[in-house]
């Protein structure tokens, strides 16, 4: 069985590259592929010279919003719970190597790794300022979570000294409360900067790592991948994200609907040109997930989704390798 997938993966990928040089030729192939960093600048630039009064506005054109979460969540988005959250299940994550694609600022990132207690959690995005931020957040989180557990060591050391009146007491729980503060306190309990990571990477174009995964992650990135390296980008992502799974791994995938597309598709000259030929749209991906990569299951998670903001109304589902 899975000899077969992986022909008929390596089916759809040759078909893909075989149409893509017939249509724009070798060259054409390369530009959209591999220089779609340097087209969406170019872009940039254009539209500054043509206008250079005009304030330039903000382009994402890889999906990397600034203050993503808050749009999503709202304001302090790091002291709520992502929505998404809670259709996730114990299980896919609580002491599994998890990976998290297009994690932008990294807070859902964080977030599942403090609920759930990974053993592992890496978040990686093509923009490398959104990597800065996340490391931001997640010592802001550790240190969230180092003070949450001094004010409560320093509760027990009022308890004991109203009722035992022990200064020796008092210094003793004290101590532990710092030793909370530090990479892991005298229990051998781990804190957040133990357990998650963060790298740049374009996951496309990156070579396939050594290490896998139990859990991958990709919630709402699968269009910024298409517009910006077409079907052939989504395949390869697609069957990376297959072989980078252990056996009985799950992924855990959020797509845009096609609509969204429509309203992103000028953040570029390729996205503009991908978007025109694009043929495996977002209510074809279970089918090629199912029957072309390989994947044994999925289950639609939708219908438990609650609480998310207007225009985040998207399907969440879990595939099964």
């Amino acid at each position: 069985m899975a000899e077969i997938n992986d022909k008929k993966r390596q089916k759809m990928e040759n078909t893909q590259k075989k149409k893509r040089k017939r249509k724009h030729g070798e060259g054409g192939k390369e530009e959209r592929n591999g220089n779609n960093e340097e087209a969406a600048k170019r872009s940039d630039e254009t539209q500054a010279k043509s206008n250079p009064k005009k304030k330039m506005k903000n382009v994402s054109p890889y999906g990397n919003y600034k203050h993503y979460y808050g749009y999503r969540i709202g304001p302090g988005a790091e002291k709520e719970e992502d929505p998404r959250i809670k259709v996730f299940k114990k299980e896919w994550f609580e002491g599994k190597d998890c990976l998290d694609i297009g994690c932008n600022s990294g807070i859902i990132t964080i977030q599942i790794a403090k609920k759930y207690n990974c053993e592992s959690i890496l978040g990686i995005d093509i923009d490398s300022g959104l990597i800065e931020e996340a490391f931001w957040y997640l010592r802001k989180f550790v240190k969230m979570e180092s003070d949450g557990k001094k004010n409560t060591n320093g509760s027990n050391v009022k308890v004991v000294q109203d009722v035992n009146g022990s200064g020796e007491s008092a210094t003793k729980s004290s101590s532990a409360g710092a030793d909370n503060g530090s990479r892991h306190n005298s229990s051998g309990e781990r804190n957040l900067s133990d357990i998650v990571s963060f790298r740049q990477e374009n996951f496309v174009r990156s070579r396939l790592p050594v290490k896998q995964y139990d859990t991958i992650l990709c919630l709402s990135v699968t269009k910024w991948i298409h517009l910006n390296w077409g079907d052939d980008g989504l395949i390869t992502a697609f069957s990376k994200i297959w072989r980078l799974l252990r056996p009985g791994g799950v992924f855990i995938l959020e797509p845009q609907p096609w609509n969204s597309y429509e309203k992103n598709r000028k953040v570029s000259e390729t996205t503009a040109r991908n978007y025109h030929d694009i043929k495996y749209r977002p209510d074809f991906f279970r089918e090629m997930l199912l029957d072309k990569i390989g994947f044994r299951r999925v289950e639609d998670l939708t219908s438990e989704l609650s609480g998310t903001k207007t225009g985040f109304n998207r399907s969440i589902f879990a595939y099964y390798k």
